[in-house]
């Protein structure tokens, strides 16, 4: 089992909604935390625009959905074959498997706020410890203290938005990942766990649009409605657990290699498809035939998907060149390459006003 966590930035806001409307401060709220109330993109909206992306990205769209449906349409493959369906599970009338990775919630890392020293990302001492920073502390007698370094010069004190907080200290972090912009990094306040919450939800991006009459025109009446959304410029983080029990990831090399099994000898084949529980002894041979053939059309479609679609690496998977190359290709590679399209296709709702882009930053393997 292997855990990978990945830094995100929103490019634009995103809304991910509850899923209804209630009275307050907008009509269409997005998802939170049920303990701090700080807002997250869940693991369940990601996990689906991933698998679609990545089975686009691969040429695979009837496995980008949700299987089966009910009225018989053509869902997932279920094949073996396939990495879509090896790496996110499948629902078929045949082969329903469950998939090999858990992607979790996208949760806040440091957050943008106006100041009157422009602007600055807040984060606060339990956001550092779990994404993996340790060590961070604000005074614990003030909650109204805060750490920064190299923002306001001689300034003590610094607005993030309406509310007001003194220095108590320069901020020092070392072990933030690379990839984030060194003019970031020097605009990073940290607060206290009790003020991050508050700091962050009075500071949300909030909009209005109203329904158009198409007869008139104009404005709809009663139509006019608000909706919430995590800022552009935003940092997350997730994690995504690989449970690979198989062992078995169709990687380019791999369905050569079975392919070449399935045509060397009578044995070989019996012994790959009896793993695959695609055949058994009392079927007879013609039934191994037709299974050996029909196998044989399926590793042949994914080799051509392979060498025709748009991998991260043309004609060799889904890993692109300048990676690490130490281990072997995997189902944390679909996951990058599904996320990697997010930054243009975006996740989440109001994708028609210009909402939802979400950038990999970087990812790493971690040790839990």
């Amino acid at each position: 089992m292997n855990t990978y966590r990945y830094l995100l930035m929103t490019v634009d806001p995103v809304h991910i909604g509850t899923g209804g409307t209630r009275l307050g401060r907008v009509d269409n709220s997005i998802v939170r935390e049920p303990g701090t109330k700080l807002p997250k993109i869940p693991g369940t909206s990601l996990s689906g625009v991933i698998r679609s992306y990545a089975a686009y990205r691969y040429g695979k769209r009837r496995c980008a959905g949700q299987g089966q449906s009910r009225d018989g349409r053509e869902g997932h493959c279920g094949r073996p074959t396939c990495p879509i369906c090896y790496t996110f599970g499948a629902i078929t009338g045949e082969r329903s498997h469950a998939g090999v990775v858990s992607i979790g919630d996208a949760r806040l890392l440091f957050f943008p706020v106006y100041s009157m020293a422009g602007p600055v990302w807040v984060t606060s001492p339990s956001a550092l410890a779990d994404f993996g920073i340790e060590g961070q502390k604000v005074d614990d007698d003030d909650d109204y203290k805060a750490k920064w370094s190299g923002i306001t010069g001689d300034h003590k004190h610094l607005n993030l938005g309406w509310l007001m907080v003194e220095k108590g200290g320069d901020l020092s972090l070392n072990d933030l990942p690379s990839d984030i912009p060194d003019t970031i990094k020097g605009r990073i306040v940290l607060i206290s766990n009790k003020l991050f919450s508050q700091v962050v939800n009075s500071n949300l991006e909030v909009r209005t649009s109203v329904a158009i009459n198409p007869e008139t025109g104009a404005a709809e009446e009663g139509a006019l409605f608000t909706y919430e959304a995590i800022p552009r410029a935003t940092f997350l983080w997730m994690d995504v657990v690989v449970d690979d029990y198989r062992g078995a990831f169709p990687t380019k090399q791999r369905l050569e290699g079975w392919r070449d099994t399935l045509q060397s000898s009578t044995e070989s084949a019996e012994t790959l498809l009896k793993e695959w529980r695609m055949w058994r002894k009392k079927d007879g041979e013609q039934a191994l035939d037709d299974t050996r053939q029909k196998v044989l059309g399926w590793i042949d479609e994914d080799l051509r998907l392979y060498e025709e679609r748009s991998m991260p690496q043309p004609g060799q998977g889904w890993r692109k060149q300048e990676q690490n190359q130490a281990r072997e290709e995997g189902p944390a590679d679909v996951v990058t390459a599904g996320l990697e399209w997010a930054e243009h296709l975006g996740v989440g709702g109001m994708g028609t006003r210009g909402f939802g882009r979400v950038r990999k930053i970087a990812h790493r393997e971690v040790s839990l």
